[in-house]
Parts: C-alpha cells; sequence; structure tokens
C-alpha cells in the first residue's frame, strides 16, 4: 500500500515586542519652570535630587504636622478653684436642725459663684521632633511637591518695588494659593503679599514641612534653592 506522507505544520517563532523606553527620565522631572515678577518665562531650573527626588514618608509628614501645630498652642485658659474665688469663709448655716444639707462654705463648686472643679490651668505643652526627623519630613514635604509637579521658579524677587500688582502677575501663571520661598528675608516681597489671601513668603532658613504642605504650590528663587543645597 502506498504510504501516505503526513504534513507537518512548522512552527513560526513569534517575536515579542519590546516595551518602549521612557524617554523622559529622572532628571527632566525634576527640572521646572522659571518665571519673573512680571508672569513671562524666563528658562528652566534643576532641583537637586538628593533634596527634591526623596522618598515620600507620609507617616512622618503626619507626625511632623501635629509636633508643629501643638506646639503653635498656648493653653492659656485659666479657671478659678474655690480658694482662689471671692467669698465668705463663714458657715452658711448651722450644721443640724434645718433639715437641709449640710454645707460649710458659699464658695463650694455647688453654689452659683463658687470654684470650678477640674478647670483648665496654664499649661506648657512642648513636644519635640528630632533633628534628623525634622530633615527627612522637609526632604518628604519637597519631594512630594516635586513628584506633583506643583514647584515653580521664580527669577528677579530683589527688584521688587513691594506693588501687589507685580506679585499678581505671577500668580497668574502659578496659582491662588502659594509659598514663595526667597534666599534672605525681603520685605519689599512681603509688602507686595500681604494684601492677597493664601499667599505667604518665608526665607529658605525658616521653611518647615507644614508651611510646604499648607500651600498648594511652592515658588522658589535661586537663591533660597542654592540655601536648599
Amino acid at each position: 500500500m502506498p504510504v501516505k506522507k503526513l504534513k507537518v505544520k512548522s512552527k513560526k517563532s513569534k517575536v515579542t515586542a519590546k516595551p518602549v523606553a521612557k524617554t523622559a527620565t529622572r532628571a527632566s522631572r525634576l527640572s521646572v519652570p522659571v518665571y519673573s515678577l512680571s508672569g513671562r518665562a524666563a528658562g528652566t531650573m534643576s532641583l537637586p535630587k538628593e533634596i527634591f527626588g526623596a522618598k515620600v514618608n507620609k507617616t512622618l509628614l503626619a507626625q511632623a504636622v501635629r509636633v508643629y501645630l501643638t506646639n503653635q498652642k498656648l493653653h492659656s485658659a485659666s479657671t478659678k478653684t474655690r480658694g482662689e474665688v471671692r467669698g465668705s469663709t463663714a458657715k452658711i448655716f448651722r450644721q443640724k436642725g434645718t433639715g437641709r444639707a449640710r454645707h460649710g462654705s458659699i464658695r463650694a463648686p455647688i453654689f452659683v459663684g463658687g470654684g470650678i472643679v477640674f478647670g483648665p490651668k496654664p499649661r506648657k505643652v512642648r513636644l519635640d521632633l528630632p533633628k534628623k526627623m525634622k530633615k527627612a519630613a522637609l526632604l518628604s514635604a519637597l519631594s512630594a511637591k516635586a513628584s506633583d509637579k506643583e514647584i515653580v521658579g521664580v527669577s528677579g524677587l530683589e527688584k521688587a518695588s513691594g506693588k501687589t500688582k507685580e506679585i499678581v502677575k505671577l500668580l497668574e501663571k502659578v496659582g491662588k494659593s502659594v509659598l514663595i520661598v526667597t534666599g534672605e528675608k525681603q520685605d519689599m516681597i512681603v509688602r507686595g503679599v500681604r494684601n492677597i489671601p493664601g499667599v505667604d513668603v518665608i526665607p529658605a532658613n525658616l521653611i518647615n514641612a507644614y508651611e510646604i504642605l499648607r500651600h498648594q504650590f511652592l515658588v522658589i528663587s535661586r537663591e533660597a534653592l542654592a540655601k536648599f543645597k
């Protein structure tokens, strides 16, 4: 009998397409635009990775904010005890024979005008955060703003005249809730933003995690960035 020839199907090798590498590198993401006081583009500014590219620790940020807010409270409420209110020290009526409950002082808390039981007293509450944790919280806050693309550079702050309309032109390119970080204390910038709600100015040496998180956008001058380094 003739032998039937079997057709063997050739297995074609499947070529898998390699994923396209991301063209945007870490360094390009840390480059932010720079604007002048008039709101015009003035190039870009590179942010150092060791400051603005750290890992964000949300638990540490929450702890830093709690410590900061607690230390801002005064706890100055005060009440008077039965030994501090004005009133007679004599027994208000005799011990027996009146049919009433026995009482010894009109300054007792049970009477109107008497002392307060367990009332608040002025006290000092101070929470401490180690320096390393403060630094880590600050880096986390700056890195969170950088990852959310909420950092903008600014140039020419030393030429400010103190007029509000100058800052308004800059805010048109940024936003309404802005924290401006300067290298040194600049009175003209403070004067220009004091009538604008939601905008604050702080020198680089006084910046903290709470102020960064309280504002939506962060505007940094080149002098302030040099102090960060």
